[in-house]
């Protein structure tokens, strides 16, 4: 295997575990409520401010690479990221649960931001969309393997084994990064640093970020509960709750890969049509809950409609920041995680706030909201792409 394989390979995995971190808190979610006794509505917040603080410690962190080297921050963050993990595992309260969270949050964005601008330099220009849109499976090989995994071993053993399983991956990912992360990418110069942020004043990657929030929190909307709606709503047994988590990861993987064509064909340019099936599919999602199967058909489809965005719109921001704002690469190259998890941290505040008034069975109406919202902004984006060319 030659080294770009290899890099590739760990590019993946890298996002795979803190795919992990982030998403199989959603599984365990009901095994932490029993333990310490807080109602799940609450445990809820757990989603929304890891997701916030994500997203606005990101390009704080990330503004580091001005004084280090990506490799040397990558290489901190990583440390930092497993000692916030490590003492989610440890964790026997609310409080400490919640504080292990903020630490884990403040590193990963930047984490993932750093492998996407890496990624981006060290991938030839033909295989570049596939490798991102790859990066972005591994997001979804966590859904796939460490969803369900994590979930098994919460509910065999306790939801701190799966947290320790993290801690594990990520000692594995300290030494792989150490052994073939390369040490040379290009990076903008200290002065340019003030002026990363000129970028933003571009109104179609105005569009685009605010279609990543909507879009993210239309998915959170329902997906903070996926659990209590397989097993609650749709009334699947237990028994069959891993092998369900297991096909909405097959499900991501899908959407992912999809999005890498659409990169290639076209970029943005089809999303709308692809936002507006997800919307249609969040308005019929409660009536289906009478009919199980389908109900899980459509959630299935949406997750693949949601997942497929990655690849075009993380293309998107890194051309406009190399054609237009060189100084924002690094900026630009978080933007997808930045903006992803504030979708996410409004999308679960939402969910939590309808959990706790109505029912978690309603969620899915207000995520077809944030949904319908998200057709109308990537399709101004990419009508702007258009009247730029």
């Amino acid at each position: 295997m030659n080294r770009y394989r290899i890099q590739s390979v760990l590019f993946v995995f890298i996002a795979f575990m803190l795919g992990c971190n982030e998403y199989m808190i959603v599984g365990v979610l009901p095994d932490i409520s029993r333990e310490i006794g807080a109602p799940l509505s609450r445990l809820g917040y757990l989603v929304t401010v890891f997701a916030l603080v994500y997203a606005i410690s990101t390009p704080l962190v990330t503004s580091l690479t001005r004084y280090l080297k990506r490799h040397q921050l990558l290489y901190l963050l990583l440390l930092i990221f497993l000692i916030g993990n490590t003492w989610t595992a440890l964790s026997t309260s609310y409080l400490s649960l919640l504080l292990s969270r903020i630490l884990s949050a403040t590193t990963a964005g930047a984490i993932i931001s750093l492998v996407l601008v890496i990624a981006n330099f060290v991938a030839p220009m033909d295989k570049r969309a596939s490798l991102l849109s790859w990066v972005f499976a591994g997001f979804s090989i966590a859904s796939i393997i460490g969803l369900p995994i994590g979930t098994l071993i919460s509910t065999t053993w306790s939801w701190h084994a799966s947290f320790w399983m993290i801690s594990l991956l990520t000692v594995i990912v300290l030494v792989l990064v150490f052994l073939y992360v390369p040490k040379d990418t290009p990076q903008a110069l200290s002065k340019q640093g003030q002026k990363q942020f000129a970028i933003l004043k571009d109104r179609g990657i105005r569009f685009a970020i605010c279609f990543v929030v909507m879009t993210c929190a239309a998915q959170y909307t329902y997906y903070t509960y996926i659990r209590s709606l397989i097993t609650d709503y749709m009334h699947f047994s237990p028994s069959l709750l891993n092998l369900l988590l297991l096909l909405l990861g097959v499900a991501f993987i899908i959407g992912n890969k999809s999005g890498g064509v659409l990169a290639d064909h076209g970029g943005i340019q089809p999303l709308p049509w692809v936002f507006l099936l997800q919307t249609l599919l969040l308005l019929i999602l409660n009536p289906l809950f009478r009919s199980p199967w389908l109900a899980f058909a459509a959630v299935f489809l949406i997750c693949v409609c949601n997942a497929s965005y990655g690849a075009s719109t993380q293309v998107y921001f890194l051309d406009a920041a190399a054609k237009d704002y060189p100084q924002s690469i690094d900026l630009a190259s978080s933007f997808n995680s930045i903006f992803a998890n504030v979708g996410i941290s409004l999308g679960s505040f939402t969910a939590a706030r309808v959990a706790g008034i109505t029912s978690i069975g309603q969620t899915p109406y207000f995520g077809a909201i944030f949904s319908i919202l998200s057709v109308a902004l990537i399709w101004l984006a990419a009508r702007n792409s258009l009247t730029k060319k």
